[in-house]
């Protein structure tokens, strides 16, 4: 097998005198769809931060083509869960920030970083709506826009912090749809960016991903990993396969113990 694209090598994370995530290994492979999931308190958005830059770990390593990562870098995108967009900016403004005043649109001409927003817009499907501001819209396409800007940077790497979680559940299950396009589930995994994705929902990690991380919590530690092998592309039926309930229940029990836990403290 090749050399995985990231990898984590016994990473811990302490705050203070709290353990949040301990000796942490994990491997995603290049072009995958990773998702990790797992009770509140396991420390799924700390290793989030850690893969983005924005936290260092307190032991281990962790490396991205083979070389630390040591902080933010433009190959990285992240998505948050509240959008994070300007309010004073319109659509094309939030899309494009990034392309005008980051390392991404350096070696782009104004019309070649024109043309590139205009396409990531489309793609998104939120052509017509390029002169409106984020007041102006829905949720859903709030939503949109976060992903059209995490995109048009083109960055090797998406890391997805809940990013559909603050979504009514029918524009949630129209954006997973969404996403799987965005990201090529049609195309090799060659052809494909490298996801790692965090959710507090089952059912979304294994309708998304190749593969789910539970993890454990308090502290956070790697407690299975789990191969979903449905296939692809996948739509509403995938959600109404036996195979779909049989993966969530599996992985439900994994952490059902926990999460009870967790709504008790």
């Amino acid at each position: 097998m090749s050399a995985p694209k990231i990898r984590l090598e016994a990473v811990s994370k302490s705050f203070d005198a709290s353990v949040v995530v301990e000796k942490l290994s994990l491997d995603v492979r290049d072009g995958e769809f990773l998702a990790i999931v797992g009770p509140s308190g396991c420390g799924k958005t700390t290793v989030l931060n850690m893969l983005a830059g924005l936290e260092k770990p307190s032991s281990g390593a962790m490396t991205l083509n083979g070389r630390p990562i040591e902080g933010p870098g433009a190959e990285r995108g992240v998505m948050f869960q509240d959008y994070a967009l300007f309010p004073w900016r319109t659509v094309r403004g939030n899309v494009e920030f990034g392309l005008v005043y980051g390392p991404a649109g350096q070696a782009l001409s104004p019309a070649q970083r024109a043309e590139r927003v205009e396409r990531t817009i489309e793609m998104v499907g939120l052509k017509g709506s390029q002169d409106k501001y984020p007041h102006q819209l829905s949720g859903g396409m709030r939503q949109r826009v976060a992903l059209a800007r995490l995109m048009a940077s083109e960055p090797e790497i998406l890391l997805m912090d809940e990013p559909l979680a603050a979504l009514d559940a029918q524009t949630r299950v129209i954006l997973q749809d969404e996403l799987l396009r965005i990201w090529g589930q049609d195309r090799p995994a060659s052809e494909r960016r490298t996801v790692v994705f965090i959710t507090h929902a089952i059912d979304e990690a294994v309708f998304l991903a190749d593969r789910v991380a539970v993890l454990s919590s308090h502290p956070g530690r790697l407690k299975q990993i789990v191969d979903i092998d449905l296939p692809r592309p996948r739509g509403d039926e995938t959600r109404r396969s036996g195979a779909f309930a049989r993966l969530s229940q599996s992985i439900w029990e994994l952490i059902r113990e926990e999460a009870y836990r967790a709504t008790m403290n």
